[in-house]
């Protein structure tokens, strides 16, 4: 075995590798692209069981399949890069992905339905709206805008007595929409003054650790 694949293998899976034994359905390996693509990279190997036995990769058909989830089942579609390590007469196939620009991205699934992913540790995880917004504003040339309202206020003074809050929490709280509260946290997430935290359950949302609450009262006040 290869020294760079051996300790690769023995990393097991995390934030930015899997372990794919076989592909039967590219709508699988989309979500898998999709989730590397719109957080931190990563990257796929094929023909390795979730052990880290090396069972090979069965035929080409495999990498035509990829092809299939990167660019039939991935919206908009995934930049990857192949490389074949060789092993005992077996073939593992390294699928790389790199965080992507062109967040969000989504994966198509059995009812033609698409779908946003982001990673988490070891497992592709569904987004939420606020993390998709996050993710389109961004990448806008257009800036965020904010009317520095009652509403946001109380988001931030809940926050300074909080360790966090959830998207539901803060509407029913602050007494305004799902919608509002979620442009807010997304425009939040983006200025810097949040933070999402990523929990097996949920996203919440948290002050950003190098947010200064004084210096910002006192420029929208200004």
């Amino acid at each position: 075995m290869s020294t760079k694949l051996k300790k690769m293998i023995l990393e097991g899976e995390h934030q930015t590798q899997d372990f794919k034994y076989c592909i039967s359905d590219s709508r699988k390996i989309a979500r898998s692209l999709v989730a590397f693509a719109n957080t931190d990279g990563g990257r796929l190997l094929i023909g390795v069981k979730d052990n880290g036995n090396i069972a090979g990769v069965r035929s080409e058909e495999e990498y035509y399949m990829i092809e299939s989830a990167a660019t039939i089942y991935s919206k908009p579609p995934i930049k990857f890069s192949s490389q074949q390590h060789f092993i005992d007469n077996k073939v593992v196939l390294e699928i790389i992905v790199e965080s992507s620009t062109d967040k969000p991205h989504f994966a198509k699934d059995e009812n033609d339905k698409w779908w946003a992913y982001y990673r988490l540790k070891d497992e592709n995880k569904l987004a939420n709206k606020v993390m998709i917004e996050v993710w389109k504003k961004q990448r806008s040339p257009e800036g965020i805008f904010i009317n520095y309202s009652d509403d946001e206020r109380f988001l931030l003074d809940y926050l300074s007595r909080n360790e966090s809050i959830s998207h539901s929490a803060f509407s029913r709280k602050a007494r305004i929409t799902y919608i509002d509260a979620e442009k807010i946290l997304s425009d939040f997430i983006v200025l810097g003054i949040l933070q999402p935290v990523f929990g097996e359950q949920q996203i919440r949302y948290a002050l950003a650790d190098d947010f200064d609450r004084e210096s910002w009262d006192r420029q929208e006040s200004a």
